[in-house]
């Protein structure tokens, strides 16, 4: 019995090292919870040509929109953790949707496992250009002379942009009207033409208009200074300590998946991020490179699922 048992976990252990030594033997695909021509889709595009070229196999982006982010990243935490169909990871499904949906068909901290951020971006505190309000404070001066008539613009409820302005009204106990669009492109739009006081929308979308002087950026909503618009400081340099919200985009896989495969995954993803074409065009879009370790990923997650969780509660956010 204990002869069969060894000779069992013997085969088993084979097996795993033959599965890393071969893998990949097919094409792989990137899922990505969003419409293609966005951030996330082109990062994971950008990424698969890299993993492509390093392990000899496609790594082919396959768009699955819907429910927020929500379908995308359902079908992945249940796929076969065999290393061929991974995800896009981003900030909506696997870090806001826990506290923001009633119910939600994963669980982002039980059904993945984290290869490596990819990246980060920023929101742009901005307003249009002709409001009173060159800097944060004397926004928040002029906001409380105007007893809850002034609002900001998102592209949805629960989104990043939306809590992010949920977040300054938490910090500075501002009275603002939330208006939701269904996308950045009416949000941002509304902003530009005066019928929206401001926006927190993500730097990619916001930095054309504010280097074009259609909107005026007051503050970037990260803990340090964004390099696409270094001379605009951060929320907390403004005077409101603390405050970081941030949009992040990284590499996940089904849960279980063995760690040999994850390891050559990371670091694979790790050499990619570094590589100078790919690292020069993350930096183009406004966002900053953040390779880790899946087991610092994992962590980071964790925080951003407690950041956002109060965030929600402190706005009412609900989606059915």
């Amino acid at each position: 019995m204990r002869l069969g048992l060894t000779l069992f976990i013997l085969l088993l252990m084979l097996a795993k090292a033959s599965l890393a030594q071969t893998y990949p033997v097919r094409s792989a695909r990137i899922i990505v919870p969003w419409t293609a021509g966005g951030t996330a889709d082109l990062l994971a595009r950008l990424t698969g040509q890299k993993l492509s070229s390093a392990l000899g196999q496609p790594f082919v982006a396959d768009n699955r929109p819907g429910a927020g982010g929500l379908i995308g990243t359902d079908i992945v935490a249940k796929a076969p953790a065999d290393g061929y169909t991974l995800l896009l990871g981003t900030t909506a499904p696997n870090s806001v949707a826990p506290s923001l949906y009633k119910k939600i068909p994963f669980d982002p901290l039980k059904d993945f496992s984290y290869i490596s951020l990819l990246a980060s971006t920023c929101y742009v505190l901005s307003v249009h250009p002709s409001l009173p309000a060159n800097d944060v404070k004397a926004l928040i001066r002029l906001a409380k002379t105007r007893n809850g008539s002034m609002n900001f613009s998102s592209p949805g409820i629960g989104t990043p942009n939306h809590l992010s302005g949920e977040m300054f009204k938490m910090h500075t106990g501002l009275d603002l009207q939330h208006v939701a669009y269904k996308g950045s492109a009416q949000a941002i739009g509304d902003v530009i033409s005066g019928q929206i006081t401001m926006s927190f929308e993500n730097i990619v979308v916001a930095s054309t208009f504010v280097t074009s002087g259609r909107i005026r950026a007051l503050a970037v909503t990260s803990a340090q200074r964004a390099p696409i618009l270094p001379t605009v400081p951060t929320v907390a340099e403004s005077g409101i300590r603390g405050f970081e919200a941030i949009g992040w985009f990284g590499l996940l896989a089904p849960a279980g998946m063995p760690k040999d495969l994850l390891t050559q995954l990371n670091m694979e993803t790790i050499r990619a991020l570094k590589s100078d074409d790919l690292s020069d065009r993350i930096r183009q879009l406004g966002a900053v490179l953040l390779p880790t370790s899946p087991e610092a990923f994992d962590q980071f997650n964790r925080q951003q699922v407690s950041l956002w969780a109060k965030v929600v509660k402190a706005s009412g956010a609900v989606v059915e």
